[in-house]
């Protein structure tokens, strides 16, 4: 049985995400589409597919699924029109770039035939695993943490510098760790903190206090302008005497106690597919689709997600602490 996908979008993820369905024998691209036609004919020549110009293009071809890998903030109305046509939808991260369109985009979900899932790839790279399976086994429960997810530019690509094309800066790449300290350690009850403008037309420096349900505390920091000093994302969490640390996504420790031998993960010969985890969120999506198992993550992570850099934002422009759920 094969599904008939389409990929919206021709920039640098939605190469990603082409390439990776090209090798999946399950899969029948029917077409790639961009606004920009050199942009659609060229990957669409890399990867066996036709160039077509729209979403509707997409639809009248016969996709019966849709990557969505256009700009953040052009998610919400091709997402809820391929919802709305019946195709099960992969967006590429955020879910949007307000919480009104993360809220539409949750009520399509809900009510439609297809399946949605959000593109937040690191749930699947290894060095997260590594970490989430140490704590699903018990092995450490996290009482606090430590959370940095830098960027060392906002000059190439020049979009991720413009708030009107990321929704800003932290729905462009802070979002991911947004997501993961959710996966790690549940729903976040409050948000406290401080941002700066220093260098770029926008806030672009965050150091976050996340409060969680489950009564881990942890400190999250991101900043725009911090050169590529590796790791430039890192997580360190803390049990009983012992810790996971993850170092972007090339390697992990467990370090199980005071004198115990601290056990590791090393990602550096992996592909760039694998390590970051695209091929397996590529591979359980078109898995969704062809009604294996519910979506690896949902529109309500999707949603939360989004929620969570909508309290940042709230938390440091007001300087209050911010509790969640925020109405919509």
């Amino acid at each position: 049985m094969s599904l008939k996908v389409g990929v919206l979008g021709a920039g640098f993820i939605g190469r990603i995400h082409a390439l990776n369905l090209r090798t999946d024998s399950r899969v029948e691209l029917v077409g790639v589409a961009d606004v920009v036609p050199a942009a659609a004919a060229r990957l669409a020549a890399e990867v066996g597919a036709p160039a077509r110009g729209t979403l509707a293009a997409l639809i009248d071809a016969g996709a019966e699924a849709v990557f969505v890998c256009t700009p953040n903030a052009q998610h919400v109305e091709p997402v809820i029109t391929a919802l709305n046509a019946g195709l099960h939808v992969f967006s590429e991260k955020p879910m949007a770039t307000s919480l009104d369109g993360a809220h539409a985009i949750r009520d399509a979900a809900q009510r439609a035939r297809g399946a949605y899932q959000i593109g937040f790839n690191r749930r699947f790279a290894n060095v997260y695993r590594f970490a989430k399976q140490h704590i699903e086994a018990g092995r450490i429960v996290p009482r606090l943490a430590q959370m940095k997810h830098n960027r060392g530019e906002l000059h190439q690509p020049a979009w991720t510098g413009d708030p009107l094309v990321t929704g800003g800066y932290l729905y462009e790449t802070p979002v991911h760790l947004f997501d993961m300290a959710r996966h790690l350690f549940g729903d976040v009850a409050t948000v406290a903190g401080h941002a700066r403008q220093t260098v770029y037309k926008e806030l672009d420096g965050f150091v976050m206090l996340f409060a969680f349900h489950s009564g881990v505390i942890a400190s999250v920091t991101s900043v725009a302008h911090t050169s590529w000093l590796f790791p430039y994302e890192r997580v360190e969490v803390y049990g009983d005497h012992c810790t996971v640390v993850t170092e972007e996504l090339e390697r992990a420790a467990f370090s199980p106690g005071v004198r115990d031998q601290v056990e590791a993960v090393d990602c550096f010969q992996m592909t760039f597919e694998q390590k970051w985890g695209y091929l397996e969120e590529d591979r359980l999506f078109v898995e969704t689709a062809l009604g294996e198992h519910p979506p690896a993550v949902t529109a309500e992570d999707a949603y939360r997600a989004t929620e969570l850099v909508e309290a940042a934002y709230r938390a440091a422009r007001t300087g209050e602490t911010v509790r969640l759920p925020l109405d919509p």
